[in-house]
């Protein structure tokens, strides 16, 4: 009887972190080697059958670096079959659900609202989690002139009660339903939205985005209207009309890793290379805040990195396996010991500013130069290998070299090796693996890396499912801001 349940704790395990990496990578749009039909039917499959096998856990699973997209699927999943938890499972749903809500850009949880109402979930809890977080919106009248449509869709939803009066919450609710009633609004963005109508200096007094809608009805030139917006522009949005502007006004330094990596690759070379000193110091000062506390403590690191042909993604996802590439070299190096780390790119460039998707996937050959001891015959303390997987000059030689390495060479695991892949395989309903015994993990976001290290030593196999459940009790109880209890630890409660 107890092996029976040790093997269900182990299948358990091993879906729980078959879905994690899934929902960390895949957002059910076509990447390199598939399409968005069987990246959607994929997820679909998986979804529905975490969270009919193991609730509880579909549910934890908001608490782990999981992307937005699959966020948001799981919230709806659990709003729209309630009825098959049980009242504590409702509750630690709700608390979970309301968490992640609140870290979810506005524009998603409104693309949410819209979801839960076309599925015509309309019960208490699922009303109160939307007023709740409409509640704390701190702006609901510039929420009202950027996403229109979300407000009042959710408004409805929830039967918002909208008072006559000049009370703010009165004026939206004139703006959502009896536009062109009242004469002006007290809400400088409600305002700025009616004169924008038919007088051109207040278009940028909006949100960006609304007042591009303007600035087109108005005939105004691009460069003109660009330079008007500009103080009212997110950050990301300064980076989207770069092409126009030449130089953003934004602290590059400031943005988060991975998208700077994006950005980066979107130069062409000669402006990477005219830019070398301002980018390469951007890269590491975004690297060095993503490591933080972990900065230095990693030891000897060498890293194979892909930036083959496949790394180029695809035209929903355009460089983003390459970008992630990108981004964990900066961030490795901030990890690794002082002057010890060692970064191969599968092409053999050395320079990584200006790698370009570019030829086959040699990760074999890299492996073993991988492998080789550092500047005073050192092992590496770690490998890691940033790769979608598909090993394929010749195929099979990483896996066979890691396989060799770890029975003949280094039984006593003196290297750590881990994989961390950006791209899901739709097909193997997970990520695609390098070899048996090679810890493998999800990964969208470099920052991430050292949180996915520590997720993958539980693929690896030389820990049990107690110690996965206790470690998804810890994220549980971060993620709500709670401290979890000794008791609830060594249970592994969430399971």
């Amino acid at each position: 009887m107890r092996t029976s349940e040790n093997s269900a704790d182990l299948v358990a395990a091993e879906d729980v972190l078959l879905f994690a990496n899934a929902a960390i990578t895949a957002t059910g749009q076509r990447e390199f080697r598939s399409g968005a039909l069987d990246q959607q039917l994929s997820l679909d499959f998986l979804h529905t059958y975490v969270r009919v096998n193991y609730r509880r856990l579909y549910a934890a699973s908001l608490a782990l670096d999981i992307n937005d997209h699959n966020a948001a699927r799981i919230v709806l999943g659990l709003l729209a079959t309630a009825g098959e938890a049980s009242a504590e499972e409702r509750r630690t749903e709700g608390r979970l659900i309301a968490a992640r809500l609140a870290r979810l850009p506005p524009q998603r949880v409104y693309r949410l609202f819209g979801e839960v109402r076309r599925a015509g979930i309309n019960n208490r809890r699922t009303r109160a989690i939307m007023r709740d977080w409409l509640a704390a919106r701190p702006d609901l009248g510039h929420d009202a002139v950027k996403y229109r449509s979300g407000v009042k869709t959710a408004a409805r939803h929830v039967h918002l009660r909208c008072p006559q009066g000049a009370e703010p919450l009165a004026e939206v609710g004139a703006f959502l339903f009896r536009p062109g009633k009242l004469p002006r609004y007290e809400h400088p963005l409600l305002d700025a939205w009616r004169r924008a109508h038919y007088e051109q200096g207040a278009v940028a007094e909006l949100p960006f985005t609304v007042a591009e809608g303007f600035a087109a009805r108005h005939g105004m030139k691009r460069e003109v209207f660009l330079k008007r917006a500009a103080p009212r522009m997110t950050r990301l949005e300064r980076l989207r009309t770069h092409a126009v502007t030449q130089r953003p006004d934004v602290d590059l330094a400031a943005m988060p890793l991975t998208r700077l990596a994006l950005y980066v690759l979107a130069l062409p070379f000669e402006r990477r290379a005219a830019l070398r000193t301002e980018l390469t110091g951007a890269l590491r000062t975004a690297a060095r805040r993503a490591a933080g506390k972990h900065a230095g403590s990693w030891g000897r690191v060498h890293a194979v990195l892909d930036d083959s042909f496949s790394s180029s993604g695809s035209g929903q996802k355009r460089r983003r396996p390459l970008a992630v590439a990108l981004a964990c070299h900066h961030l490795l190096e901030v990890l690794a010991a002082p002057g010890a780390y060692r970064g191969l790119w599968t092409s053999g460039r050395g320079d990584a500013l200006l790698v370009r998707p570019w030829g086959p996937t040699p990760l074999g050959m890299r492996v073993l130069d991988a492998l080789e001891p550092g500047p005073g015959g050192a092992e590496p303390d770690r490998l890691v290998i940033v790769s979608d997987g598909w090993d394929n000059a010749p195929a099979g030689l990483a896996g066979e070299v890691l396989r060799v390495w770890r029975a003949q060479l280094d039984p006593g695991r003196r290297t750590a090796v881990v994989h961390v892949n950006p791209v899901y395989d739709a097909d193997g309903f997970d990520v695609r693996r390098l070899a048996v015994g090679v810890p493998t993990a999800g990964i969208r976001d470099a920052e991430d890396l050292p949180a996915l290290v520590e997720i993958a030593r539980f693929a690896e196999g030389r820990t049990g499912a107690a110690e996965l459940h206790a470690y998804l009790d810890r994220r549980v109880a971060l993620f709500l801001g709670e401290k979890a209890t000794e008791n609830e630890t060594e249970k592994g409660a969430v399971a």
